[in-house]
């Protein structure tokens, strides 16, 4: 009885771990480029449970061999065991803004920040007063050469993350190459860790930032951000089925004391 006890506590927490998730999820489901978390539970080792005294052993010419039969299995509990990003894509909002991007494909742009490089899928940029192209807390966008200067011009992001700019009041003037945009991948991107922000770090398991070319860069598309994978109303769905599975395993402790209590009782009536 003790054991069903830890196993409905154990499903408990593992599915407010889920809950915490869902939560979170559904209130950043208006955050610009936010990434879905998705928790994976593991149930601890069951037990192969055998009729002991049945029909004890018998003898063979090999030796002997235990006749008790099998009663079945029990399990332990569950835990959990991960929780990752979802880095599927999000749909596109149109702001005509020239400093907003969207990323098409797994990638990320990297941003310069106090604390070292940093790197975001959100591509609500915005044009600074030092005239640096930079995140809405003032995080500077990288380009292949540093950051991007493009005070007092008129600039394009192509699809390739070529930034073209040329002064403002001179249309006759041709566009420049001012940078290409520094885009990375990752070889395991769920494991990335988030801070806040946006913001995502390497870790050793992600692996570290790598340049991406060729058909792993992503496609550039300005005047666009990209919204939330959040889900609302699968997320909604998700949040019943916790509830439902919180309360059964919430019911299962209520009967393992129910029947732990009795079972104390009976036996003061005994002695």
């Amino acid at each position: 009885m003790v054991r069903g006890w830890y196993t409905g506590a154990s499903g408990m927490l593992a599915q407010q771990h889920r809950l915490d998730a869902i939560s979170n999820n559904l209130a950043n489901v208006d955050t610009t480029s936010y990434k879905r978390d998705v928790t994976v539970s593991k149930n601890f080792p069951e037990l192969l449970l055998r009729r002991l005294q049945d029909d004890g052993v018998y003898k063979n010419p090999f030796g002997s061999a235990d006749a008790a039969p099998i009663i079945g299995k029990i399990g332990l509990g569950v835990e959990l065991n991960e929780l990752f990003t979802d880095f599927s894509q999000g749909s596109y909002k149109q702001t005509s803004s020239p400093s907003d991007m969207a990323l098409e494909g797994r990638g990320f742009f990297a941003v310069e920040t106090p604390h070292g490089e940093r790197y975001t899928r959100n591509g609500n940029f915005t044009l600074g007063q030092e005239g640096y192209l930079m995140t809405k807390e003032g995080f500077p966008l990288l380009g292949e050469k540093g950051r991007i200067f493009l005070q007092d011009s008129v600039y394009t992001v192509n699809k390739n993350g070529e930034v073209w700019a040329r002064p403002i009041g001179n249309p006759e003037a041709d566009s420049e190459l001012v940078d290409r945009l520094k885009l990375v991948g990752f070889e395991n991107d769920r494991y990335l860790k988030k801070q806040g922000s946006s913001l995502y770090i390497d870790t050793p398991v992600s692996g570290p930032a790598l340049p991406a070319e060729g058909p792993e860069r992503p496609l550039v598309t300005q005047g666009f951000i990209e919204a939330s994978n959040v889900n609302v109303v699968h997320e909604m769905v998700q949040m019943i089925e916790v509830n439902r599975a919180y309360e059964a395993n919430q019911k299962s402790i209520q009967s393992e004391d129910t029947m732990m209590a009795k079972l104390w009782g009976e036996t003061v009536k005994m002695r």
